[in-house]
């Protein structure tokens, strides 16, 4: 399910929102390459967080090869900014897009709740709690971690405690059949919280050696539920939308 607007209006504009996204894409075209395989692979292994690297539990000199004739090796000393840094590098085009997609939906209401100054602060503090989650279940792991997805987690999880009924604009995309339906947000996040925890447990024995980093969905997403009441303003708590009559007859658009 890929969430393309909700039916929930700001009042201020999502300032902070706006300049993450274009952050993050001036980091994929400039310093990635626009995802040339040679600058996207160099950028992933000096940018990227590797848990093995930054809990020294790996062998300097370790490492895995990202392109051809192109390793990434864990270094001597632990790179601490990578926690930051990994948060706006990708993998891929479609990593990017499909991660600011969901910030761009999502983020300019809780941007709203609290303001622009705490929300840059609740999006990192998600962004290293994810980072965090994924690199203690994974601490042995010389391979590199990279982007928005853990940050963007909480960004949902605090969604979700505020804002479960407003109607979320869903597209669904089946292998002869796509259409696109509208959900309340506890539905549409609540199936994607589990199924990244599902994913998660699915995956617990191969995650060493890679693949998506679901804990630090799971680890975000918790930090988000757990941090959004004490960086929202109590006048935004207080005048959350209900849901209007009839609400939960969902209703197809597509």
């Amino acid at each position: 399910m890929f969430p393309y607007r909700d039916e929930n209006p700001t009042e201020k504009p999502a300032i902070i929102t706006v300049a993450i996204i274009i952050a993050n894409t001036l980091v994929f075209i400039l310093l990635q390459g626009a995802g040339a395989q040679g600058p996207l692979a160099r950028s992933v292994c000096e940018l990227g967080l590797i848990p093995g690297e930054l809990l020294r539990t790996a062998k300097p000199g370790s490492g895995v090869e990202l392109a051809p004739g192109m390793a990434c090796l864990v270094g001597v000393a632990p790179k601490y900014w990578t926690v930051i840094t990994s948060m706006f590098t990708h993998g891929g085009w479609l990593h990017l897009i499909g991660n600011m997609l969901f910030l761009w939906v999502f983020g300019n209401n809780i941007e709203d709740a609290m303001g622009h100054g705490k929300f840059i602060v609740f999006y990192l503090l998600c962004g290293i709690a994810a980072a965090a989650t994924q690199t203690l279940l994974s601490p042995h792991s010389i391979v590199p971690m990279v982007g928005a997805s853990g940050a963007i987690s909480g960004v949902l999880g605090a969604y979700l405690l505020l804002y479960p009924n407003v109607r979320v604009h869903t597209l669904i995309i089946l292998p002869i059949y796509i259409t696109s339906v509208a959900l309340p947000a506890w539905v549409m996040l609540g199936y994607w919280a589990v199924l990244q925890l599902l994913s998660a447990l699915a995956g617990l024995s191969e995650i060493q050696k890679g693949g998506v980093a679901f804990f630090a969905h799971v680890g975000g997403f918790l930090a988000g539920l757990l941090l959004i009441r004490l960086f929202a303003s109590d006048e935004v708590l207080r005048r959350r939308p209900t849901p209007p009559a009839g609400y939960y007859r969902y209703r197809s658009i597509g």
